[in-house]
């Protein structure tokens, strides 16, 4: 089918409709929420922990947490919680933490993508990391910005720094490129200071407004990080460096 893009090694598709549509096909989907499930992934995995992601309810989540062991994250500003959806709050996270973390979108991408294809978490920080090693190892490369939601009904946004987090992996990889995964790159590398679009844009605005400046600021930095979160049983691994 022609939602496919077949005949390209390198697609790009927005969302749940866009794995749904181009997973069952691929050897591997990179999954890029920018602000922030994979930036949070990122920053946790870089000191060492593990990260489940979970979508479902608060009290599924709990049980969750309860059966693995784990900790739970919270939302961003829940009273009381260590860790929450805020690459910010998990800079000090200790090594060995095993940490289950809600997300409406980064979380539901991925599972959704691990019936189908191997999964990994990129953001700006480790975009460099993550395309050399699917370069290495995977011909159908399939990247899933995630994109936000309108409220209230929750349909898809297509969010400015997913597409441009999506094309940093994108321009680091060679291959047959559709036209789709095209235009993120040609975004992003038109892009003269990514720092500012990031805390310029909608996304950004809005955590800044709310007192999430270090988490727009962490969110943007790029190719500082060479850890590759692979999505393995359930939980979010870091590649051991070679």
């Amino acid at each position: 089918m022609y939602y496919e893009q077949e005949g390209y090694d390198i697609r790009l598709e927005w969302g749940e409709k866009g794995v749904e549509a181009l997973a069952p096909s691929s050897d591997v989907v990179i999954i890029v929420d920018v602000l922030s499930f994979t930036t949070c992934v990122e920053v946790a995995l870089s000191r060492d922990a593990t990260v489940v992601p979970f979508s479902g309810t608060e009290e599924a989540a709990q049980a969750l947490a309860r059966e693995q062991g784990a900790l739970l994250a919270g939302r961003r500003g829940t009273p009381g919680a260590t860790y929450t959806l805020s690459p910010a709050s998990l800079l000090t996270i200790p090594h060995g933490t095993n940490l289950v973390l809600p997300s409406p979108n980064g979380s539901t991408l991925s599972l959704a993508a691990a019936r189908h294809a191997t999964v990994i978490a990129a953001c700006l920080r480790n975009s460099q990391a993550v395309a050399h090693y699917v370069q290495e190892r995977f011909e159908r490369i399939t990247v899933i910005p995630s994109g936000e939601r309108w409220w209230p009904e929750g349909s898809l946004r297509p969010a400015l720094e997913d597409l441009a987090g999506a094309g940093a992996v994108i321009s680091a990889l060679q291959g047959n490129k559709s036209p789709e995964s095209l235009h993120a790159e040609l975004l992003f590398k038109a892009l003269a200071d990514l720092p500012a679009m990031v805390a310029a844009c909608v996304s950004g605005v809005e955590l800044r407004e709310k007192g999430y400046e270090e988490d727009v600021r962490l969110a943007s930095e790029l190719g500082v990080s060479a850890c590759v979160p692979l999505l393995d049983g359930g939980r979010f691994a870091r590649v051991p460096l070679a």
